[in-house]
């Protein structure tokens, strides 16, 4: 149980070294892991290419762990508008492309680029009629390095980058009482800052047909932009994968985000940070040692946020991965 151990004290020291504050997260996306060197499918050298798409509709209203009514936050007699915001939903279609190469089996890197096409509607406070925006463009370009030569498996390796502001902030509503107003800068694009990336993982067998992997992220914004902050963001990753077959191997993954607050004039400071936590089974599907593709579905399994906000009732991801 020796390699058990060493994920769950890597877990402990990223949790305890790297986030020493408590965290919650606003809006935060799909959590799914498709990082194929933290999962130990990436320990030879040379190049690899993944494409994803994820879909996942947010139009359920939250309080702390409790979902909201919307017809409960209106004045049934008066019909007054709302001192609060009240968003209705916010549809993503997210695709990245993720280019990876590795030097040799101790170092390598990957640069993801992100392609969002997100449809947005929401009450603002004071209004009794929907805003909506529709935008489309690329998010943050992610450059992530990694280090594994830590022993001769080259099993465990940390993780280190930047997520560059690439992503436009300064999206604005297309109809409704807001059209022409700045879009919330939870939902832009782009966050405007310059975040730095820290992470652990470890990969082993269990027995000769089971594998698993662990993964622990941090990013933490090194500046804030036209006033605005994003919270500082943890992800936790754990996946168990059945490797009888050469050809279609099944996986399951529990994957979990926490995030603080975010900061600035310009934040919803009241309404962003959360924990999410998503139960995730899917399955790769192996054509050749080159090629394969893969499916998953999370459903959550806990949700807490701050303030009122929307989250998903499930995620959908597919994707292709290609070694030259």
């Amino acid at each position: 149980m020796r390699i058990a151990g060493l994920s769950i004290a890597l877990f402990a020291a990223a949790a305890t070294l790297l986030a020493p504050r408590a965290f919650a997260c606003s809006a935060c996306g799909c959590t799914l892991s498709s990082d194929w060197a933290s999962q130990g499918l990436a320990t030879s050298g040379g190049w690899r290419f993944d494409a994803r798409f994820d879909f996942f509709d947010q139009d359920q209203l939250r309080e702390g762990t409790d979902s909201v009514a919307r017809s409960s936050l209106a004045d049934p007699i008066e019909r007054a508008p709302n001192d609060r915001e009240v968003q209705q939903y916010t549809i993503n279609r997210n695709y990245t492309l993720v280019a990876d190469y590795s030097v040799n089996r101790n170092w390598g890197i990957s640069v993801a680029l992100p392609w969002f096409d997100r449809s947005h509607a929401t009450i603002a406070a004071g209004d009794d009629k929907i805003s909506t925006s529709h935008d489309q463009g690329i998010g943050d370009l992610r450059v992530l390095a990694r280090y594994a030569g830590f022993d001769a498996q080259h099993s465990t390796g940390i993780e280190f980058g930047l997520k560059l502001p690439t992503g436009h902030f300064t999206e604005s509503f297309e109809s409704g009482p807001q059209q022409g107003a700045t879009l919330d800068r939870g939902v832009q694009l782009g966050t405007g800052t310059t975040d730095v990336l820290l992470g652990v993982y470890n990969f082993g067998a269990i027995s000769q047909d089971w594998g698993y992997f662990a993964q622990a992220l941090v990013q933490q914004p090194l500046n804030s932009r036209e006033d605005f902050k994003p919270g500082s963001g943890l992800n936790l990753n754990f996946g168990l994968r059945y490797t009888a077959s050469a050809t279609f191997v099944p996986q399951l993954q529990i994957n979990a985000r926490v995030e603080k607050r975010e900061q600035g004039a310009n934040a919803d400071i009241e309404n962003s940070g959360a924990t999410l936590m998503y139960l995730s089974p899917g399955f790769t599907w192996n054509f050749s040692r080159r090629f394969s593709t893969y499916a998953f579905v999370q459903a959550p399994i806990y949700q807490r946020v701050n303030g009122l906000q929307i989250e998903t009732r499930w995620l959908g991801s597919v994707g292709l991965h290609y070694i030259f």
